[in-house]
C-alpha cells in the first residue's frame, strides 16, 4: 500500500502559503508596473523639446520688413516665427509691451506688418503652475500611491482573515424563476415527495399543525443511490415553498484549523433564523457527520467539533422551529447516532432506483427541450435500462442528443437513444482498437460461451446483444434482459449467473486449452457474488443462515481487523466459496459440452459480423432446438 496517499495535506498547505506569497509578489508586481507606466507619461510629457533656433527681436523686424516671415505665433513673452520657407525659429518680445509696439520700435512699418499672419494664445496660470510643479509632484503622488496600494493588499488579507469563519452557504432566492426548481420537475420519487410535500405544507402554513399541538420535524435526511436525485428534490422543496434557500456541502465547513468550522455553523443558523421561515440544505453531510469516536485527530479533531456544533444547533437550549435543516447522503451507515435520532433529523426519506414506470416519467422530462422523431418510444428504453438511476437517463437522453447531432441531423430518433444505453453503461466503442486474428477469435469465443450458457440455463437472463466490439475496459460484451423486473433474487437464479460469468472463462479453456487474462474481471464478479451468497444472504448449507460480512470487526486502512468469527468459520467460507465456483465451472463446461455445435455456429458468427442483435441470435438457437426466452429490460455483465 502507497502510505504516501495519506500525507496529501503537507503540499495542499505548501499550496496555500504559495498562493499567498504569489498574491503579494503581485501587489509588488502590479506597482511596480504602474511606476513604470507613470514614469513614461512624464517623460513624454516632459520629454526634451526638439532644439529649435533662436533669432534677435531686431532680426525678426528686419526679416518682417523685408516680407520673409509668413506667421507668428505669441504665447506670453515667447515667440514662434515660421517663415515663407517653412523654416521655424523662437524669439522673445519686450517684457510689458505689445508685438506691435516692439516692432514699431524696430522700424516695422504697418504695411509690412499687415502682411504677416499674426496668433495669439493666452495660457491660463493654473497651466503654468502645473507645468511647473509637475516635475516634483509626479514622485511625491508616485509614492502615496505605492504605500496605498500595499496597504490595500494588506487590509484585504486582513478581511479574508477576519471572515475566516463566516459560513460560505449560497442562498437561492425564492423568487428567482430562471433556477426555480418544483415537483413537476422530479419524476418517481413518489413516496419522497409525499413527505417533503408536508414540509412544504408548514413552511406555507404552520399554523394548522401548531393548533393541533403537532410539530414538524426539525430535520429530513434524504439517502439513496448517486444519482437517485436527492439534491434535486432539496432544490424541489425550497421551489415549492418559497423561502430562502441556504444550500452547501459538508466538506466547505471543514478547514485546517480547528474551531473554523463550528463557526461556521453557527454562522450558517444565525443567518437563517434571520430570514426564517428558511431550509438548510448540507450534501454529503457524511464528510462530517461521520461517527465520533473513532480515534483519529485527538482531542481537537475539527470534523467533531464540528459535528458538535451542529447538533446543538438543531437541538440544544434554543430550538427553533423555523428553520428546517435538510441533507443528503449516500452513506447512512457511516453517521453518527446522536445526528439522526428524533429530534434532529426526524424523518429518513429513501429514494430508490427508478423501477419501470419512474424511469418512463423521468425520460419524459429529459425529452421536453429535445425534437424528437416520430419512431421514438421512451417505454421500449425505460423497458432495456434497468438499474439506471435519474442521473443515468438524464446522460442517455443527453448521449442520444449528442449522437444526432454529431450525424447533422436535427431530429433523436429511436436508434440514437438504444446507441446512447450502451455508451452510458459500457463507454464508447473503441473503434481504433484493433484486434489481431488471434485475439478476435478468442474473444468471438469468449462471449459466445456467455451467451449461450444464459440461453440454457432456465434461471438465467435471456441475452439480448452480443458483441466482440471493445467499448470502455470491455473487449466484448454480452447484455442480457430479465423476463420481468425484480426486487429479489432466488439462490437458484445467483448460482446460474455464477454459471454464466464462467462461460468465457470454461470457453477459453476448451477450445484453445489455454487461459488469458480476458476473464479477470469475470472471476471477480462470480467471486463476489459467491461470496455474497456465503456470508451476507445466508445461502450456504455448510454455513447455514448467518450473516457474516460486516459482523462487528474494525476496518484500518480498507481491512476488516477483529472480525467476530473465528479463523475455523473462515476457512469454512473459503472452502464454500471455492464449492460454488467449481460448480459453476462444471455446469458451464456441461452445457458448453452438450450443445458445442451451437456454441462454434455463435462464434464463428461473431468472428464474421462481430455483433449479434437478439434476433440473429435466437435464429441460430432456434436452428440447434434452443428455445429462446423472452426479454423484457436489459442487463449487463
Amino acid at each position: 500500500m502507497d502510505f504516501n496517499l495519506f500525507n496529501k495535506k503537507i503540499p495542499q498547505d505548501k499550496g496555500k502559503n504559495s498562493k499567498g506569497k504569489s498574491k503579494f509578489s503581485n501587489s509588488i508586481a502590479g506597482a511596480i508596473f504602474i511606476f513604470m507606466l507613470i514614469t513614461a507619461l512624464y517623460l513624454i510629457i516632459s520629454g526634451t523639446p526638439a532644439n529649435v533656433p533662436e533669432v534677435p527681436i531686431s532680426d525678426l523686424a528686419k526679416s518682417i520688413s523685408s516680407g520673409e516671415v509668413k506667421k507668428i505665433v505669441v504665447a506670453g513673452e515667447e515667440l514662434t516665427v515660421t517663415y515663407k520657407n517653412d523654416e521655424i525659429k523662437k524669439s522673445k518680445k519686450e517684457t510689458g509691451s505689445s508685438l506691435s509696439q516692439t516692432l514699431f520700435n524696430y522700424g516695422v512699418d504697418k504695411e509690412a506688418l499687415a502682411k504677416t499672419a499674426i496668433e495669439v494664445k493666452n495660457e491660463s496660470g493654473f497651466m503654468i503652475v502645473l507645468l511647473n510643479i509637475l516635475p516634483f509632484l509626479l514622485p511625491v503622488a508616485f509614492i502615496v500611491f505605492f504605500f496605498w496600494y500595499l496597504s490595500r493588499q494588506v487590509r484585504g488579507a486582513g478581511m479574508q482573515a477576519l471572515s475566516f469563519g463566516q459560513s460560505k452557504a449560497r442562498i437561492t432566492d425564492p423568487n428567482d424563476k430562471n433556477n426555480k426548481v418544483t415537483f413537476k420537475d422530479v419524476a418517481g420519487c413518489k413516496e419522497a415527495k409525499e413527505e417533503l410535500k408536508e414540509i412544504v405544507d408548514f413552511l406555507k402554513s404552520p399554523k394548522k399543525f401548531l393548533d393541533i399541538g403537532a410539530r414538524i420535524p426539525k430535520g429530513v435526511i434524504l439517502t439513496g443511490a448517486p444519482g437517485t436525485g436527492k439534491t434535486l428534490l432539496a432544490r424541489a422543496v425550497a421551489g415549492e415553498a418559497g423561502v430562502p434557500f441556504f444550500h452547501l456541502s459538508g466538506s466547505e465547513f471543514v478547514e485546517m484549523f480547528v474551531g473554523v468550522g463550528a463557526s461556521r455553523v453557527r454562522d450558517l443558523f444565525k443567518m437563517a433564523k434571520k430570514s426564517a421561515p428558511a431550509i438548510i440544505f448540507v450534501d454529503e453531510i457524511d464528510a462530517i457527520g461521520r461517527t465520533r469516536g473513532g480515534g483519529f485527530g485527538g482531542g481537537n479533531d475539527e470534523r467533531e467539533q464540528t459535528l458538535n456544533q451542529i447538533l446543538v444547533e438543531m437541538d440544544g437550549f434554543e430550538p427553533n422551529e423555523k428553520v428546517i435543516v435538510m441533507a443528503a447522503t449516500n452513506r447512512p451507515d457511516v453517521l453518527d447516532p446522536a445526528l439522526i435520532r428524533p429530534g434532529r433529523f426526524d424523518r429518513k426519506v429513501l429514494l430508490d432506483m427508478p423501477d419501470r414506470a419512474d424511469r418512463e416519467e423521468i425520460l419524459r422530462i429529459h425529452a421536453v427541450k429535445k425534437p424528437l422523431a416520430e419512431d421514438i418510444n421512451l417505454k421500449l428504453v425505460a423497458e432495456r435500462t434497468p438499474g439506471f438511476s435519474g442521473a443515468d437517463l438524464y446522460s442517455l437522453m443527453n448521449e442520444g442528443a449528442i449522437l444526432a447531432a454529431r450525424e447533422n441531423r436535427k431530429k433523436v430518433f429511436q436508434f440514437d437513444l438504444i446507441r446512447a444505453i450502451e455508451k452510458v453503461m459500457l463507454g464508447p466503442e473503441r473503434k481504433s482498437h484493433l484486434l489481431s486474428k488471434k485475439e478476435k477469435e478468442i474473444t468471438a469465443y469468449h462471449e459466445a460461451g456467455h451467451a449461450l450458457v444464459a440461453s440454457v440455463l432456465p434461471n438465467a437472463d435471456p441475452v439480448h446483444k452480443v458483441s466482440i466490439i471493445a467499448r470502455g475496459s470491455a473487449g466484448g460484451y454480452t447484455l442480457k434482459l430479465p423476463i420481468e423486473e425484480r426486487r429479489l433474487q432466488s439462490k437458484k437464479e445467483f448460482i446460474d449467473d455464477i454459471a454464466m460469468s464462467l462461460g468465457g472463462y470454461v470457453a477459453e479453456k476448451m477450445i484453445f486449452g489455454d487461459i488469458t487474462t480476458g476473464p479477470s474481471s469475470d472471476l471477480q464478479v462470480a467471486t463476489n457474488l459467491a461470496r455474497a451468497m456465503v456470508t451476507r444472504w445466508g445461502m450456504s448449507d455448510i454455513i447455514g443462515p448467518v450473516a457474516l460480512a460486516g459482523a462487528g470487526g474494525r476496518i484500518e486502512w480498507g481491512q476488516v481487523i477483529d472480525k467476530e468469527y473465528s479463523e475455523t468459520v473462515a476457512t469454512k467460507v473459503d472452502a464454500e466459496v471455492l464449492r460454488i465456483i467449481n460448480n459453476g465451472l462444471k455446469t458451464a463446461e456441461k452445457v458448453l459440452t452438450e450443445h458445442r455445435k451451437a456454441f462454434e455456429d455463435i462464434a464463428n458468427k461473431l468472428i464474421e459480423v462481430e455483433t449479434l442483435e437478439q434476433e440473429e441470435y435466437e435464429k441460430i438457437l432456434i436452428a440447434h432446438g434452443i428455445v429462446p426466452k423472452k426479454k423484457e429490460a436489459e442487463k449487463i455483465i
